[in-house]
């Protein structure tokens, strides 16, 4: 039998929180543990918690006092947390007439039992830290241009490549954050174990755009790091030509200066 939540209310919030680069569970698998994989704690006067080591947490009818406090507890297990958290809100319908999915900007649900609610949570915590990325890759965006039109100008191209080399590292970095902690393209594990709510999970895939949304980023991803790649190569040649002038100057320097010195010897 389903473990149920929320069996005398018909509608609750859910709030989803990219707070920090990773979120150490080991301390809170065994304390107050509803449910594994992805973590399920209680939390507030009668809400629970869904954890994910990547830095995710979601939230199910938690009150704004009692978000503050868990978050402050959850603070000593971050590591890197953010200064703002990227966040992501949402309303749930227990409703058993119409199919699960989300109608009128809400998530329906024919219950509110724990694997619903974790998987709903799975697709919230994608979602958030797509939007994290998707923000940050803007971001880069803007930083690239203004180095673009430096370079076409014939700007400095010190300060510029380590600029330069600071955005591959980062889109790398961003690259190997989604592929090998968020796994944004996998299938949750907990429907190995509940196949018959994979219907469930492709409709919100679908509606929060997971897949494009992924697609899209590695798009930016490589767009950003081949720019800047580019546009090293672009300061290396430059350089590289600057270095081979000063080798003709001395060249040309020594060899004036040999021929002084034979015309002051025969003089």
């Amino acid at each position: 039998m389903e473990n149920q939540m929320f069996s005398d209310q018909s509608q609750i919030g859910a709030r989803a929180l990219f707070i920090g680069q990773r979120l150490d569970l080991r301390s809170l698998e065994q304390a107050h543990r509803m449910a594994t994989s992805p973590l399920v704690i209680r939390a507030g006067a009668r809400g629970c918690a869904v954890l994910f080591r990547y830095g995710v947490v979601v939230l199910f009818d938690m009150t704004a006092m009692e978000e503050v406090s868990f978050l402050a507890d959850l603070r000593p297990l971050l590591v890197e947390p953010f200064d703002e958290a990227e966040s992501e809100e949402v309303e749930l319908v227990c409703d058993s007439d119409n199919p699960e999915g989300i109608l009128r900007a809400q998530i329906h649900l024919q219950s509110f039992s724990i694997d619903r609610l974790q998987l709903v949570a799975d697709v919230l915590a994608k979602s958030v830290v797509l939007s994290h990325y998707e923000s940050s890759l803007a971001a880069s965006f803007d930083r690239i241009e203004p180095l673009a039109a430096a370079l076409q100008r014939g700007g400095k191209g010190s300060n510029q490549g380590r600029e330069l080399l600071s955005h591959i590292g980062d889109s790398l970095m961003i690259h190997g954050k989604m592929v090998g902690r968020v796994e944004v393209q996998e299938k949750p594990e907990l429907l190995w174990e509940r196949p018959e709510l994979e219907r469930l999970y492709v409709r919100l895939e679908d509606e929060y755009e997971l897949h494009e949304r992924q697609v899209a980023l590695e798009r930016k991803l490589e767009l950003i790091s081949r720019t800047a790649e580019t546009m090293l190569g672009l300061v290396q040649n430059r350089q590289t030509l600057r270095v081979e002038w000063y080798i003709v100057i001395l060249i040309v320097a020594e060899i004036l200066l040999t021929l002084y010195e034979l015309f002051v010897r025969h003089t």
